[in-house]
């Protein structure tokens, strides 16, 4: 015990006596450790294990595949008894989504209630958190559900600030009493839904239901594809205008919206880390080599006066143990600091509701391990290697020379090279991340999304259930809220708020050919739509309120749609049909035959973003919301003054029309649907991310490089002060410190570079940018060749002002 606490001391005094080098090698490993846990915690809440359900993996959607992408599929009772049928399929989810309120307010609030089969909760499998779940007793086939409800979690804390004794108390929605009988856990937030009842699932083929579906345990999502393909294909038959021409089966993983958002990003950032904690590892090496080199005088005297070499071990395990536990201590907290930041960056919606980001211990630990190995193998390896007869050498030479070995100075060159290497590889990556950022940031919108709200306006089920009376109602609640003092101009958006708007709709052109991949984006607004985002009319005119009151068939285009289809210029007088347009009632009230008529085009409006910030502008056609009205829409509000402080005032204009009519939870700017979009989102986060990891790894390889410098240079004192004797000048010595690094600093670059042309391909796939512009390659080698040169001028300015006397009584 008195030897161990001998040996405790010792490490204490060594490390207090090199802060700089103490401090280097501590925050080398608290960086790697922390930024390695932090973005492998968010991939694993969110892309490997975000939901609470036993056996998540084998929950899909039901879904196909067409040529404008996946597409969720609804199915009728008939059908989705047709489904239980199926082989691979153990149980089947039917649900319905409606917005109802919750009474007894000053104003509607709005309430998403999500009606679910009676097995559905057992299904998933996740036992409520009060009460009860829903039970099959609750709806029985060929009666009418229980009034009975299962609140949420987060609107039971929200409605009745978690009170215990909810249960058994009456909830009212569209004026109707239902009974409390459970409450979810805080992570059962099945389709995002405050409240939960029993579906009246009929044999009625008119109406259709969401349907989920619980793969049998060992069927893919190939198998349940094919064993689907043929019975999709009779829905087709029965239901055409459900289905494209030519489809095939796809159901959708629970998570697989998340993986195709940002799961790219997120495994592109976790190759950023683990670059950043093999860096800081690096760095960590680098400093204890060289620090053990410069020591090796120190070992022999000890063993020349009878320290064993177990001895010598102990002591510097002891100082590598107390190194890489405080840099470890430190990592563990700057890991959770790192994942706060992290939560801050993360896109609001990136994902699952279900998702719970916390710590994840086995990464923490893994993190922590490599820091502590790396921390003991370099902080013994010089010890190691020590023997009698190099111990005697080194006493006979000076153990300053030998810190100048070929043997040190290799070492030292591979593990620089590394990780210049490696930064490198992180600064294309950053720089390309930004390029393409800023490339997004400043991409033309084509209309002004500045002082204007998306307003959602949810009808209550099987209400305004003629075309007649829903036309005559949207009109009423756009008129009234247009009227709010501050208002300059309201329009119906049905669907259509950029940018990413509107419907994939394969369209015909009289005259021409009907050709199956003939698609545009549909947009069903009112006239008011282009004046209220400030959208330039090209040519001809837009609709008239009375057209748009009787459904009149006519259209207006975008210049691309004009351009590509009529290039000569004469578009306005020529005729289109979309076939495509549904009626199903009551979800979808379309005009009579509007789906056979041949509608003129009467205008041409200038582009705007319709894909995303990142997509081609596609064709599209404008047409009156009249055409067809779902059982939602939205009214797009421009002010004169910040839009949400007239929120309120625009919502007591919509109950003085309809006292009963609420609007969606969540009113934004349309500026937030830009910020909120993916791509948005994913590039902000690989900007922030990767820039944050470049400029860490080049401050780390920036240290690694003085060091092992400034050691070098310390160890030559001797030799740099018999050539200046001797007559060598100080530009001399400078060239002598520069060129022991040259080998090292620029094949790092040259494998670096190596590494970013042959990844590039990988980054290309999960990530915007273009890691192969010679720009950002050419930037980053001269931002790293400068950061080098910085590294070593310091140094070796000093050991260009020795004093040849001093340096010569150095040995």
């Amino acid at each position: 015990m008195h030897s161990l606490l001998q040996d405790l001391r010792y490490s204490l005094r060594q490390l207090i006596k090199s802060p700089v080098f103490t401090l280097t090698t501590v925050i080398s490993l608290a960086l790697g450790i922390g930024a390695t846990t932090a973005v492998f915690s968010v991939i694993y809440a969110g892309l490997l294990h975000p939901f609470p359900y036993p056996s998540a993996d084998r929950i899909v959607r039901l879904a196909i595949t067409s040529k404008v992408g996946p597409e969720q599929v609804d199915a009728n009772g008939p059908q989705i008894q047709q489904l239980r049928q199926v082989p691979a399929i153990q149980s089947v989810l039917a649900m319905d989504s409606r917005a109802t309120i919750l009474t007894g307010q000053e104003l509607p609030e709005n309430v998403h209630v999500i009606g679910i089969n009676a097995s559905g909760f057992n299904d998933l499998g996740v036992p409520p958190l009060m009460g009860r779940g829903l039970l099959p007793a609750d709806s029985i086939d060929g009666q009418d559900p229980q009034p009975v409800v299962v609140l949420s979690y987060r609107f039971w804390r929200k409605q009745f600030l978690a009170s215990p004794d909810v249960l058994g108390r009456t909830l009212q929605l569209d004026r109707k009493n239902y009974q409390i009988v459970g409450v979810t856990t805080p992570r059962f937030t099945w389709y995002n839904a405050d409240v939960f009842v029993p579906l009246k699932l009929t044999q009625d083929p008119s109406p259709t239901y969401i349907v989920d579906l619980r793969l049998k345990p060992g069927v893919t999502h190939e198998a349940a594809n094919a064993a689907l393909q043929p019975l999709l294909e009779q829905f087709a038959k029965d239901m055409p205008k459900h289905f494209p021409e030519h489809f095939a089966a796809g159901v959708q993983g629970l998570n697989d919206w998340v993986l195709g958002r940002i799961g790219g990003t997120l495994y592109l950032m976790f190759g950023a880390v683990m670059l950043l904690l093999a860096i800081g590892c690096g760095n960590v090496s680098i400093l204890l080599l060289a620090r053990g080199t410069a020591r090796q005088h120190e070992f022999a005297v000890r063993a020349a006066v009878g320290a064993a070499r177990s001895r010598i071990l102990r002591q510097l395990l002891t100082e590598s143990l107390m190194l890489a536990a405080v840099g470890a201590t430190l990592g563990i907290l700057t890991s959770y600091g790192i994942l706060a930041g992290m939560k801050l960056l993360l896109p609001p919606y990136a994902f699952a509701p279900e998702a719970v980001i916390h710590i994840n211990l086995p990464v923490l630990y893994f993190s922590v391990a490599v820091a502590l190995g790396t921390g003991v193998l370099f902080g013994l390896w010089p010890a190691m290697q020590l023997s009698r007869t190099q111990g005697a050498r080194i006493m006979q030479s000076g153990g300053r020379r030998v810190a100048g070995s070929v043997q040190g100075r290799k070492t030292h060159g591979v593990l620089i090279a590394s990780q210049i290497a490696l930064t490198l590889l992180l600064l294309a990556g950053a720089g390309s991340a930004m390029k393409s950022f800023v490339h997004m940031l400043h991409r033309s919108l084509g209309y002004d999304p500045r002082n204007v709200i998306s307003v959602g306006i949810p009808l209550h089920q099987n209400s305004y259930a003629t075309w007649p009376a829903r036309a005559a109602y949207f009109e009423q609640l756009r008129a009234k809220v247009a009227e709010t003092p501050g208002v300059t101009v309201a329009a119906i958006s049905g669907f259509a708020n950029p940018p990413r708007s509107g419907f994939t709709q394969r369209f015909e052109i009289l005259g021409k050919p009907a050709d199956e991949q003939q698609t545009a984006s549909l947009h069903q607004v009112s006239s008011e739509y282009f004046a209220t985002l400030h959208i330039s009319l090209l040519q001809g005119r837009a609709w008239t309120p009375t057209e748009n009151h009787n459904a009149t068939p006519v259209a207006v285009i975008n210049r691309t749609l004009a351009q590509r289809y009529f290039p000569n210029g004469d578009a306005i007088g020529h005729s289109l049909k979309l076939p495509g347009i549904e009626n199903r009632p009551p979800d979808i009230l379309s005009a009579p035959n509007i789906a056979d008529a041949w509608l003129p085009i009467v205008g041409i409006v200038d582009d705007f973003l319709n894909d995303g910030l990142r997509n081609p502008i596609q064709p599209a056609v404008f047409v009156p919301y009249t055409f067809s009205m779902w059982d939602e829409t939205q009214i797009l509000v421009r002010t004169e003054v910040p839009p949400l402080t007239l929120v309120h005032a625009v919502k007591k204009q919509l109950v003085a029309v309809n006292p009963d009519q609420q609007t969606v939870s969540k009113i934004q700017e349309l500026g937030a649907w830009i910020s909120n979009g993916p791509e948005w989102q994913q590039e902000h986060l690989a900007a922030w991310i990767f820039g944050i990891f470049a400029w860490l790894a080049l401050a780390l390889a920036a240290v690694g490089l003085y060091s092992v410098v400034s050691y070098t240079v310390a160890q030559r004192t001797n030799e740099f002060g018999i050539r200046m004797a001797l007559g060598a000048d100080r530009g001399h010595v400078l060239r002598l410190v520069f060129t022991s690094t040259v080998a090292s600093v620029g094949g790092g670059i040259v494998a670096g570079l190596a590494l970013s042309l042959a990844l590039s391909t990988i980054l290309a796939k999960w990530a915007e940018g273009n890691v192969r512009d010679p720009v950002i390659l050419l930037a980053g080698t001269l931002l790293l060749s400068l950061v080098a040169a910085i590294a070593c001028a310091i140094p070796a300015r000093h050991a260009s002002a020795i004093d040849p006397m001093t340096a010569l009584r150095c040995e």
